[in-house]
């Protein structure tokens, strides 16, 4: 499985491919039984795709044959033991990619010169991911987070290591010079260093940033300057090092608080909007709004879909057997909403009962 998503993952997998690029998307199953169909259901999707690549005349023998390949090497990385709620596989000449998501997607096979990603657009969005950096005197590590899981951020240079072994240190010690270990030159000067790199972390992927660390750790980071605009202290020591699981155990109950502010928060704009007429609601008015580029808060209930056909530019329900029938409006729109600058925030199930679970706040 390929990592982590981010906004730059997605805008090189947006970009255009030599044809044919081949997207690949199906739902899955976390548990039993309804697990049990995954595979079968996977050979026979690829076993579509190989046909559809075989009876294309527009893709060359050597292009077939390079891309057949990338798509074999794409199915031995897949761990359906694993699966999430969809699976997204991406393949072209010379490439391929594989992610497990946290969302359920649509069956489908597409051949063009770009990946289908509105699935992946939505679903990372839907995880409303998260940083969380975990500070001790020796390691400061960088934790990509959302709901589901979180794993360790190994670039960008982290995690940052130091020894704390003074080989003056007896002497001091002796002589009543022996500084605590948060107040010492070289940890100030070590946790400068983590903070430039956090920096530009958040600079090129803006996210909610969780601190991690005992008081005196945390106090001391704040000195060299201050973070990101709304950071939320976690008061734990020891997790400099992981694992993983018990990083996203101390974060989860300040994330938890922080989702369900900010979902009073949308309902508010969402309310207020409406007085002013600066509001859409329902999949066709704000899919209007959202293809003018006039929506700047998009709300979405988290497991909202809906199928819909295109009926004179308007959306309008259709059953999932009708011809031009379109099972991922919902992810379509996100992406759109994304692409104009439009911030989009997921909230509960039956939060938007009222305005056909999904609105807009309008820019105009």
């Amino acid at each position: 499985m390929d990592p982590a998503l981010s906004s730059d993952v997605l805008a090189k997998l947006r970009q255009p491919r030599p044809y044919p690029a081949v997207s690949l998307v199906m739902p899955t199953h976390r548990r039993e039984p309804d697990n049990a169909q995954d595979p079968v259901r996977l050979r026979n999707l690829v076993a579509r795709a190989e046909k559809a690549l075989q009876d294309d005349p527009a893709v060359t023998r050597e292009r077939r044959d390079d891309v057949l390949d990338q798509l074999r090497r794409a199915v031995s990385e897949i761990d359906l033991a694993h699966a999430e709620d969809g699976l997204v596989i991406f393949v072209a000449a010379g490439e391929h990619y594989v992610w497990s998501v946290a969302r359920t997607v649509p069956e489908r096979i597409v051949l063009a010169d770009t990946f289908l990603t509105r699935n992946l657009v939505a679903a990372h969005a839907a995880e409303q991911p998260s940083w969380a950096l975990a500070v001790s005197a020796d390691r400061v590590s960088l934790w990509s987070g959302s709901p589901e899981r979180v794993v360790e951020h190994t670039g960008d240079g982290f995690p940052l290591t130091r020894s704390l072994e003074d080989p003056d240190a007896e002497r001091k010690e002796r002589v009543g010079d022996l500084p605590s270990t948060f107040q010492d030159e070289a940890t100030r000067q070590f946790l400068r260093e983590a903070h430039t790199a956090l920096r530009t972390v958040l600079a090129s992927e803006p996210r909610p940033l969780y601190v991690i660390g005992e008081p005196a750790a945390l106090a001391l980071l704040e000195e060299t300057g201050p973070l990101r605009q709304g950071s939320t202290p976690v008061h734990r020591g020891g997790l400099a090092r992981g694992p993983a699981a018990a990083v996203r155990e101390a974060v989860e109950p300040a994330r938890s608080a922080r989702e369900a502010a900010a979902a009073t928060t949308v309902l508010a704009e969402l309310d207020a909007a409406r007085g002013r007429r600066e509001f859409a609601g329902g999949i066709d008015e704000v899919w209007q709004a959202v293809k003018e580029g006039r929506v700047r808060l998009l709300a979405v209930e988290d497991h909202y879909r809906t199928v819909v056909r295109d009926e004179g530019g308007h959306l309008e329900p259709a059953e999932p057997s009708e011809a031009e029938s379109r099972d991922d409006m919902v992810d379509e729109i996100v992406e759109r909403a994304l692409d104009t600058g439009a911030e989009v925030q997921f909230v509960r199930d039956d939060a938007l009962l009222d305005m056909d679970r999904i609105a807009g706040v309008l820019r105009y």
